[in-house]
């Protein structure tokens, strides 16, 4: 099946002792099973799919998701960022631009 959207959550889980973070410690399945749910609610008239993911490598900038087929990578997003995420991106085609990859990456 093709999707109109399809969304990619990390849940990447690296072991206590490794030097970087990691999404899984960052409620990623959490995140994941938000996304269903209220993507499942909301009954969108679109082919959507939201699932969990390995490393997207960038776990530097907190809890990582990407969207196709736009290529958006979202960092730091929280479980009340899903609301706004689909509302503005999956629903409205508008980038939540305080959570897109290059515009936390310039304020680093």
């Amino acid at each position: 099946m093709i999707y109109d959207k399809h969304i990619f959550i990390c849940i990447n889980q690296r072991p206590e002792s490794a030097p970087r973070k990691s999404c899984g410690e960052n409620h990623g399945m959490e995140i994941v099973e938000a996304f269903k749910k209220k993507l499942k609610e909301k009954n969108l008239p679109i082919k959507i799919r939201a699932q969990k993911s390995g490393c997207l490598d960038i776990c530097d900038f907190g809890q990582t998701l990407v969207i196709y087929p736009e290529g958006i990578f979202y960092v730091g997003v929280k479980l009340n960022d899903v609301d706004e995420i689909i509302n503005e991106h999956i629903i409205n085609n508008k980038v939540v631009e305080r959570l897109k990859l290059e515009n936390v990456r310039e304020k680093k």
